[in-house]
């Protein structure tokens, strides 16, 4: 069912730190910030050969992850998103087997303006999972 990785997403406490983190002493190429107000973050997309890495920093009071931030304020792994064909049919199927779609189940636009759905990270050993459709 799922495809490749599409990204690895990590909260940042300085998104322009880790910006020039990722350009100045790694030699990615990084993309602008972009707000995404209805999501209640503020991501920066790092181009690598093979994936990309979500670097994510709060935008707003009811910021999903200002909670992860308190909670680990150096940053840190916030989720994996691993691509699907169809997002109704994956979410059904896990559905079917006990997992977990957080929310209201249905699938929102997400930073590359595709359809993505994140999954219970208690069953996925502990990890936050995004699905998103290609």
């Amino acid at each position: 069912m799922i495809g490749r990785l599409n990204h690895v997403a990590i909260v940042v406490p300085d998104l322009e730190e880790g910006s020039r983190t990722y350009r100045s002493t790694l030699g990615a190429k990084v993309a602008d910030p972009v707000d995404l107000p209805e999501h209640g973050v503020t991501t920066v997309f790092v181009e690598l050969p093979n994936t990309k890495i979500e670097l994510l920093h709060p935008f707003g009071e009811k910021s999903p992850i200002a909670k992860f931030l308190e909670n680990n304020p150096s940053g840190g792994i916030h989720h994996v998103c691993y691509e699907v064909d169809d997002i109704i049919a994956a979410r059904d199927k896990l559905e079917s087997d006990g997992m977990r779609v957080l929310g209201d189940g249905e699938p929102k636009i997400g930073a590359h303006g595709k359809p993505v759905l994140f999954l219970h990270p208690k069953d996925f050993m502990g990890t936050l999972v995004e699905l998103e459709q290609v």
